[in-house]
């Protein structure tokens, strides 16, 4: 069973990326009161990395025993190790390199680009990296299942509707694989791995946190019932809960939201 979404607007992207990080800390001493434990799944983008220094600059960012959270990523870009576009580089730098974090339970999403490697010979390496953190979600996952029951999903949204690396039309969006990789990606880089939407929903949350007119569109498209074919996000929904965190520029085009 899965939660409709449901749309909480903010009045820009500050003040969003405030709000969320005060949601997330929220959700993770929540889980680890009831389970002893927590666990994130991060995401990229201008508004994944503003979230994450809102985290850090929180007051109420002691409250989490951040060595009992499990740290993973929704999707990762195949390049090389010393690139500012590796979602893992810009997540360290924002948050995790400043937290009292438990370095076997973060998990960085596949190994990086070799330098010299075409696009056709990093995709097959990046088909590997993907089998391999499918093993790895496994042996975090309770016995008898292939996945670990995240407690929060963070979800970046792309003006073409795109979740992670999911994009509209591509075999990625509606493989019933736990993670997969991406080739000719229309969004550069072309290689990419990501999570799917089976794997993404099992997290008892889910959160597509989205700023700026040009999401608008994607927002609005996603709210009038368009299928995670055509729009990704339509496909990211949590057991438990589903919300569209906005700025009001990206829910300009939801009457309901004005």
């Amino acid at each position: 069973m899965t939660a409709e979404p449901l749309l909480v607007p903010h009045p820009d992207a500050g003040v969003l990326a405030r709000a969320v990080a005060a949601r997330l800390i929220t959700a993770l001493v929540d889980g680890q009161a009831e389970r002893g434990e927590a666990s994130v799944v991060l995401t990229g983008g201008g508004i994944g990395i503003a979230l994450l220094r809102a985290v850090r600059t929180s007051p109420a960012f002691d409250v989490v025993d951040w060595s009992r959270v499990d740290v993973w990523w929704g999707d990762e870009r195949f390049v090389a190790a010393d690139s500012p576009d590796r979602n893992e580089r810009q997540a360290r730098e924002a948050l995790l390199d400043h937290l009292p974090v438990d370095p076997a339970r973060i998990f960085p999403m596949g190994h990086p680009r070799e330098p010299a490697a075409d696009d056709a010979a990093a995709l097959k390496a990046a088909t590997v990296a993907a089998a391999q953190y499918a093993e790895l979600l496994a042996s975090r996952a309770a016995p008898g299942t292939n996945l670990p029951v995240f407690d929060v999903v963070l979800l970046g949204l792309g003006p073409d509707g795109h979740v992670a690396s999911l994009f509209p039309n591509l075999p990625g969006v509606m493989s019933t694989e736990a993670v997969v990789a991406v080739g000719n990606s229309p969004k550069p880089p072309p290689v990419r791995i990501s999570l799917t939407l089976a794997t993404i929903q099992s997290a008892r949350q889910v959160w597509v946190i989205v700023a700026g007119e040009e999401k608008a569109q994607a927002v609005a498209a996603a709210f009038a019932g368009a299928g995670p074919i055509e729009v990704p996000a339509t496909g990211a929904v949590g057991r438990e809960r589903t919300l569209w965190l906005a700025d009001r520029a990206a829910a300009s085009r939801l009457p309901t939201a004005r």
